[in-house]
């Protein structure tokens, strides 16, 4: 079905870049926490959920992690921790004309949880952490416009809020993407969409029973491409223990994996935010928890090697 081309380790593009955007709290960070007083709970998951639809930011999974932690784990680290994935599908299209690195933030997510002194806070990528991973520059208008209907979002959610500061070490690492590629070579009679279904099946079966779960994925529709997918996954098992003491996390989980052929090329090309990025971007010093992540890293990786070599 399909002639494999080499894998392309390293980096998706040369993302090793310097990143000089200030976040709206004034610090050069790659996320943004925004906290506002929640002392009667009127402000909750499904509260913010709606305002982000109302400012035109489509939440499409909010999960209550916690019902989820205690039923696996057995307890829970926090009073309220949401995870929830959200898209603007208008500028992604606008963004997939110029750069298909887009699809690795798509969709972007967030966390949403409960902080001290009955605050309640919400996690995301900042502009210059959306512009870092996927390397578009911080000066193109619709990444910029993005980037300000999240905040005009989290403005609507979490009314008087205010930007808390945010002061993790600068992630030094090169290879920010994990990235493979594959040529395509059509049976008779198949179809690239024929191809793309067939892959999907194939990672999907490989990706489930080793604990990878899919809240959602999209098929993006746009000329230039014969398809553009992209999946949004978590694993509980890395989730957990960084969410502990690290509840910012959720700007990068569920993270996003993309898989896409443009119609100019013979090629298929897959790529994910490397997950072991999360040890330096959040400051994670626990062994186990590093152990976790690394270990979620080397799962996906391996597995997609499998299917590409």
């Amino acid at each position: 079905m399909r002639k494999i081309a080499k894998i392309l380790a390293g980096a998706f593009l040369a993302l090793g870049m310097s990143v000089s955007v200030a976040n709206a709290s004034g610090e050069d960070q790659n996320l943004q926490i925004f906290s506002v007083a929640n002392s009667n709970a009127k402000i909750n998951a499904k509260s913010i959920e709606a305002a982000f639809n109302a400012s035109g930011v489509t939440v499409d999974v909010n999960n209550d992690m916690n019902s989820i932690f205690s039923k696996r784990y057995g307890n829970v680290h926090h009073k309220q921790y949401n995870l929830a994935i959200f898209t603007n599908a208008a500028l992604v299209k606008k963004l997939m004309d110029k750069y298909p690195t887009i699809g690795l933030i798509t969709p972007l997510s967030m966390s949403i949880y409960s902080g001290k002194n009955n605050t309640i806070n919400v996690s995301t990528l900042s502009l210059a952490g959306m512009s870092r991973i996927t390397n578009i520059p911080s000066t193109d208008p619709d990444l910029i416009a993005y980037s300000k209907l999240v905040g005009e979002a989290l403005h609507k959610a979490l009314p008087n809020g205010e930007y808390l500061s945010v002061k993790h070490s600068q992630n030094t690492k090169d290879e920010l993407v994990s990235e493979f590629a594959l040529n395509i070579e059509l049976d008779k009679g198949a179809t690239y969409a024929d191809f793309k279904e067939g892959f999907k099946k194939e990672f999907e079966a490989e990706i489930s029973p080793v604990g990878f779960l899919v809240p959602k994925s999209y098929t993006m529709k746009h000329a230039d491409y014969d398809f553009f997918d992209t999946y949004s996954i978590i694993r509980f098992n890395a989730i957990f223990p960084v969410s502990k003491n690290h509840p910012d996390a959720g700007a990068y989980a569920p993270f996003s994996l993309v898989m896409y052929k443009k119609k100019d090329e013979e090629t298929m090309h897959i790529a994910f935010p490397s997950i072991d990025n999360w040890v330096e971007d959040l400051d994670i010093t626990d062994e186990e928890t590093i152990t976790a992540v690394n270990e979620t890293q080397t799962m996906i990786q391996e597995i997609l090697e499998g299917l590409t070599e």
